[in-house]
C-alpha cells in the first residue's frame, strides 16, 4: 500500500482557462486593488455563515503581503441575474474593479416563477457592459445542494450551469465552478451534505460556514494562479 496522499484530497476547484490581466496589471502598479463580488445570498451572506467574499480578501491579502486588497460585497439575498444587472452600473462599474466576481444562476433555479434563459439574457447583457471596463471578470456557478437537485429542479440546474459555461466561453471569460467543486466535496472528501450547506437552513440551500472558507480560500488560490499566468499585463 502507497504512503503517498490521495492527490484528489483535499478536493480543489478546477483551475480557470484564461489569465486575469488586469489584476495582474493593479498588483504590479502597487496601490489599493478593489475586487467587487455581485450576487445573491452566497455573496451578501445567510444567517451567521461568514460568507465567501470576505474569506476571499482575507486568503488575497495573506498572499499578497503588504498590499491592500478589498473585496467590496455588493450581494442581496434573492436576487438573480435580472436585478444584479439593474445595479450594475452603480454598484460594480463605478468602483473601477480591478475584478468583477458575478455569482448567477441559483435563483433561477430555485425560485418559483424564475426562468433560466432570461437569467442568461440577463448574464450576456451584463457581461457587455462589464466589456466596456478595465476589469477581468469571474462568473460563478450554482452551488452543490439538495435544493437544486431535486426531481422537479434538477433539469433547470444542469440547463443553468450548461447556459453559464456557454456564454463565459463565448466572452473568453473563467468560470470558478462551485458547483463541481462542492460535489467533490461530497463524492471524493466524503463529506456530508449537513457539513456543506447549512444544516439549519429548512431549504436545503444555503452554504455552510465550511463551504464558505473553502470557497474563499480556493477562489484566492485560483486567481492568484491565473494572474500568474500574464506575462504582460495590459496597458
Amino acid at each position: 500500500m502507497s504512503d503517498q496522499p490521495n492527490a484528489h484530497i483535499p478536493a480543489h476547484v478546477d483551475a480557470f482557462e484564461h489569465p486575469l490581466p488586469h489584476f495582474a496589471a493593479h498588483l504590479k502598479a502597487g496601490g489599493t486593488i478593489k475586487i467587487v463580488a455581485i450576487g445573491s445570498s452566497s455573496t451578501a451572506g445567510e444567517g451567521d455563515i461568514v460568507p465567501y467574499p470576505y474569506r476571499l480578501e482575507t486568503a488575497l491579502r495573506a498572499k499578497y503581503q503588504g498590499r491592500m486588497i478589498d473585496v467590496l460585497n455588493r450581494g442581496i439575498g434573492g436576487q438573480e441575474a435580472t436585478e444584479e444587472l439593474l445595479r450594475m452600473r452603480e454598484h460594480v462599474v463605478a468602483q473601477a474593479p480591478a475584478l468583477v466576481i458575478w455569482q448567477v444562476g441559483t435563483n433561477a433555479v430555485w425560485q418559483q416563477g424564475r426562468n433560466v434563459d432570461d437569467a442568461a439574457a440577463a448574464i450576456r447583457e451584463g457581461l457587455q457592459l462589464l466589456a466596456g471596463a478595465p476589469t477581468d471578470v469571474i462568473l460563478m456557478d450554482l452551488q452543490y445542494a439538495p435544493a437544486v437537485l431535486t426531481d422537479d429542479k434538477i433539469d433547470a440546474t444542469l440547463r443553468m450551469l450548461s447556459l453559464i459555461g456557454q456564454i463565459a466561453a463565448s466572452a473568453q471569460l473563467n468560470v470558478f465552478r462551485r458547483f463541481d467543486l462542492m460535489k467533490k466535496f461530497v463524492e471524493i472528501e466524503r463529506h456530508s451534505l449537513d457539513t456543506i450547506i447549512d444544516p439549519t437552513d429548512p431549504d436545503r440551500l444555503h452554504q455552510s460556514d465550511f463551504s464558505a472558507r473553502r470557497i474563499g480560500y480556493e477562489f484566492g488560490e485560483a486567481i492568484a494562479a491565473a494572474a500568474a499566468e500574464v506575462v504582460q499585463p495590459p496597458s
